[in-house]
């Protein structure tokens, strides 16, 4: 089993090839839009924060609050683009029919408690194609409402390979469609603007969970930087704080 983990955790930038990618947005246009029109009434905002063109190194990666497994296609319905999730170990591990449709849809394993050289490698690999990057950071799906859980690897991730975040905040709803006749969900998928992989990695954490609590409506928990609070007086930094 280890060694087919570690099989799903590195990939290789010929497997993103145009048949992958086709695949990708045909299950996009055919299964997901299907879905979605059936189950929610959703609205996009915020796309004209979406880069006109790409960063001098190529990519961006798109990091989102995490509520359910129904997330990654919100944000590719987001953004319209092939991206790349990294998704849990485990689920590779416990779910085999999840795991083939998951692994070409691009996705590839992460060790969530230690970081290996094979996650750095598969980024950069993605990142040389014409897809882009997926994280969750706060590293597995969580109650809406509360910013909390949040893993520093997807600014370290950022710094190492040179590309800007952006922010998608999947807003009022709880990730689960209600299975009833005509009723449907109302979800709001809400676009940020970059940040820059140039900042501090606590630097990018606070920015990043701060455009996700004001555009998601959620109680962010993210320390204020130590930078930050050297440029602000000491009652406004209590203020943020709290």
């Amino acid at each position: 089993m280890d060694k087919e983990v570690r099989n799903f955790n590195r990939r290789y930038a010929k497997e993103y090839n145009i048949f992958r990618t086709i695949f990708f947005m045909s299950f996009l246009y055919i299964v997901v839009y299907g879905f979605y029109a059936i189950f929610y009434n959703y609205k996009i905002e915020g796309r004209e924060n979406l880069p006109k063109k790409q960063s001098k190194n190529g990519k961006y990666i798109y990091a989102a609050n995490h509520v359910s497994i129904f997330d990654p296609p919100m944000v590719v319905m987001g953004v319209h683009k092939p991206i790349a999730f990294m998704a849990k170990k485990e689920l590779f591990e416990n779910n085999e029919k999840l795991s083939w449709l998951v692994k070409r849809l691009g996705a590839f394993a992460v060790d969530r408690t230690k970081p290996e050289i094979a996650t750095f490698k598969t980024v950069r690999d993605v990142l040389s194609t014409s897809w882009s990057l997926g994280i969750f950071p706060q590293g597995g799906t969580r109650p809406y409402g509360k910013l909390e859980g949040i893993r520093k690897g997807f600014a370290v991730i950022a710094k190492n390979v040179k590309a800007d975040i952006i922010p998608i905040a999947i807003a009022g709803w709880d990730g689960y469609p209600k299975v009833k006749p005509f009723t449907r969900r109302n979800v709001i998928i809400k676009i940020g603007k970059p940040i820059s992989y140039k900042l501090k990695e606590d630097e990018i954490i606070y920015e990043w969970c701060k455009q996700i609590s004001e555009l998601a409506g959620y109680e962010n928990c993210a320390e204020l930087p130590e930078s930050y609070k050297q440029q602000v007086p000491e009652t406004e930094t209590a203020i943020s704080i709290n």
